[in-house]
């Protein structure tokens, strides 16, 4: 990880604010000139810290109308399995996130798709089938109250 200091923690504030804030607006923002602002940016591109830019698409206006929370719990615990899911998981384009968890399941899952025939589908022909899986617990999302806000950047 990067030593982040004020002035790129504020880029990153300036970038979650408005991806498409142009650099001369970021610049004044954090009270650089220019050609420093680009080249800061530029590096956090090159080391990661900013991994892409993306619209943030209301799912509901584009008739992803269900989100559902899904618990996966694994029948073996091996290095071997649980590559193999996550892969799984990667590989689904209606898994929207996936975490590696604690608890008593495994892995979380954040699918989103149309509505309840959708999800059904989802889960009897992609989820269920895949090898290794001993549980699947679904949560559906009534709404959703907060999704994809900025980080709370650390103060440096």
């Amino acid at each position: 990880m990067p030593n982040l200091d004020k002035f790129d923690i504020g880029i990153l504030e300036a970038l979650q604010d408005d991806a498409r804030a142009t650099n001369v607006e970021i610049a004044e923002k954090v009270n650089l000139s220019p050609s420093p602002c680009l080249r800061r940016i530029r590096n956090l591109e090159k080391s990661g810290v900013i991994r892409g830019y993306r619209a943030d698409i209301d799912r509901k206006e584009v008739g992803l109308g269900l989100t559902v929370f899904v618990e996966i719990k694994v029948g073996q615990h091996s290095k071997e399995n649980s590559d193999a899911q996550q892969a799984a998981l990667i590989a689904l384009p209606e898994v929207t996130g996936a975490f590696l968890i604690s608890g008593t399941a495994d892995f979380l899952a954040e699918v989103v798709v149309e509505d309840l025939s959708a999800y059904e589908r989802f889960l009897t022909e992609k989820l269920l089938v895949m090898p290794g899986i001993s549980d699947i617990r679904s949560n559906f999302a009534i709404r959703i109250i907060k999704s994809g806000a900025p980080l709370k950047l650390p103060r440096r």
